[in-house]
């Protein structure tokens, strides 16, 4: 009984993944550098991060608010630091530490341990590498995240949240502006709620996020998106291109980013584009090295800045595209007829009635035409004789004869637009980036939307963001971003070190991959625990498969699976 008595089991998980992570990119140092450090506080702000961080990414599908909970049986001590304990995370504490991120600037925080990331592991920005992993790209892209609650803008009060610290409020006299938690085009689908937005950067080389900012839940993607890359090149000092979607390309944005190079989608709204699209004959393309592509390259001047155009066609969007196109022009024929066919019935009391009503139908139309229109009037009735003693009066009435045809130039010019979009950059050396290279760069958009995914898993702070003001919801955010970083270069290292060494680990299926998931790996990592007995400590569950996948982790990570007495 006594030997049970002085057994004690802590859970380790794969959270020692994860904190080797983190002290090798080295955030919890760069926090205790940007936000001192008191003498007499036991546990520092980089070490609040840090467990941060760990619940973040524990998966449990617990949200912050029950931060204290998700150590309560974790190796707490061994992942934070020595003397460190379950109560040393509370409310009070953590509020302190966001308060602090908050004042000293979310996006320069993030941006300062993005940058050393980059120079910890040799994320590429030269131009050289145009392959799969060149991080000479940077992909731009913004989500929404909603919310349940009131969210009127007003800061928390000490009293509400209990998180305040006074005295670091009193000395503080400019302080950010916060975000606004406010209505506007939901990504989630979810009008009804308000929402803040997350603009993102990542690289190409393994979905790195090199910049976020949290703005309010009604800005909209064209109005910010040069501004943000015009700030984001600022605080920069490497050579990058900038990736996007149709957001970025404006006659505004262009002129904001004089001296930035961009590559983005030509949005079909602009006239040039649509005739261009429209105009080009399949003759004019030539086929990709991208399969099921074909592409036609011209020069333009758009907004005063010199570009190229790349009119790119999508065999397999097309086919979509001319299946759509068919199903509008029967759904458009079977509801024309029918109406055309009452104002063929209908007797107009005017030749003008008739007329703009035929107008306003054919406003109306987008692939038919109403041909060989003919109004006729017709010759007078005889009134009911309500009346025998008055004389009989008459009146004239008009009826409309015509047909309804195909609009043919009109589906034709939409045939040929089919599966057709329209990419642009100022990078104007086509030996250096060829047409193939646009296509190619364009299709790696899917970076930040992976990014997105990832911060709305169920499973991710699932309802961390159930905060009490826009300060601390924006603070989260930067959190989560910071969560998604540790996640991306864990799982581009690992990929790497797989891929040096020619071999790979099961996935889902049994089977072998030198791409796996880095959520995979952690699944793989759980039922490992920390025995402590008789004053001993001792790793339990770290089978020989698991050493052998752990073996491809930096030291930082494999020192947490060993103890010392």
């Amino acid at each position: 009984m006594n030997s049970l008595a002085a057994l004690k089991i802590q859970t380790i998980n794969h959270l020692g993944l994860i904190a080797g992570l983190v002290d090798e990119i080295g955030i919890e140092k760069i926090i205790n550098d940007l936000l001192g450090v008191e003498t007499r506080e036991i546990i520092s702000a980089g070490q609040v991060v840090k467990g941060i961080i760990l619940n973040g990414l524990g998966f449990v599908s617990r949200p912050l608010y029950l931060f204290p909970q998700f150590f309560e049986d974790k190796a707490t001590e061994h992942l934070l630091g020595e003397g460190i304990e379950p109560k040393h995370l509370n409310d009070d504490k953590i509020g302190r530490v966001m308060d602090k991120l908050y004042r000293k600037g979310l996006s320069d925080i993030f941006l300062v341990i993005a940058l050393a990331a980059i120079e910890k592991y040799g994320i590429s920005t030269e131009f050289s590498h145009l392959d799969a992993t060149s991080s000479e790209f940077s992909h731009l892209d913004a989500t929404s995240l909603s919310l349940h609650g009131q969210y009127e803008g007003q800061l928390a009060s000490e009293s509400d949240s209990g998180l305040a610290d006074r005295k670091e409020t009193e000395e503080i006299t400019h302080q950010p502006k916060p975000i606004k938690i406010t209505h506007g085009y939901s990504r989630d689908r979810r009008p009804d709620l308000k929402q803040f937005v997350i603009d993102l950067i990542v690289s190409g080389d393994g979905d790195i996020p090199l910049f976020l900012r949290v703005a309010d839940g009604n800005e909209t993607d064209k109005g910010a998106f040069g501004q943000i890359v015009k700030d984001y090149k600022a605080q920069v000092d490497f050579s990058t291109l900038i990736v996007s979607d149709s957001a970025l390309y404006s006659k505004k944005n262009l002129l904001l980013m004089k001296g930035i190079e961009w590559l983005c989608r030509v949005p079909l709204s602009i006239k040039e584009a649509k005739t261009l699209v429209s105009s080009l004959s399949n003759d004019e393309l030539e086929a990709s090295p991208n399969p099921g592509y074909s592409y036609c390259e011209v020069k333009s001047q758009y907004g005063g800045v010199e570009q190229r155009w790349l009119v790119v066609e999508s065999q397999v969007r097309k086919a979509s595209d001319l299946e759509k196109l068919e199903k509008k022009i029967k759904e458009e024929a079977s509801k024309i007829l029918k109406k055309f066919w009452k104002l063929v019935q209908k007797e107009f009391s005017s030749y003008e009635e008739a007329v703009v009503q035929v107008k306003l139908l054919s406003k109306t139309l987008n692939y038919h035409q109403i041909r060989e229109l003919k109004v006729t009037e017709f010759p007078s009735r005889l009134e009911s004789k309500s009346s025998q003693n008055q004389s009989q009066s008459s009146s004239s009435f008009y009826k409309i004869t015509g047909s309804v045809q195909r609009n043919d130039n009109k589906i034709e010019s939409d045939k040929r637009r089919a599966g057709r979009f329209v990419l642009a950059t100022n990078r104007m050396k086509v030996q250096e980036f060829t047409a193939s290279d646009i296509l190619q760069k364009y299709k790696d958009q899917q970076a930040p939307e992976r990014s997105f995914a990832f911060l709305k898993d169920p499973l991710f702070f699932a309802d961390s963001v159930f905060l009490k003001s826009p300060e601390r919801i924006e603070t989260m955010a930067m959190l989560m971003g910071l969560c998604l970083l540790v996640y991306a270069i864990g799982q581009r290292q690992l990929r790497q070190n797989l891929s040096s060494a020619q071999v790979g680990l099961k996935n889902q299926l049994g089977q072998l991959t030198d791409h796996p998931t880095l959520k995979w790996i952690f699944q793989g990592f759980q039922g490992i625990h920390i025995v402590f007995l008789a004053g001993l400590k001792q790793i339990v569950n770290l089978t020989d498969e698991r050493q052998f996948t752990l073996s491809f982790f930096p030291q930082s990570s494999q020192n947490y699976y060993v103890l010392s007495g």
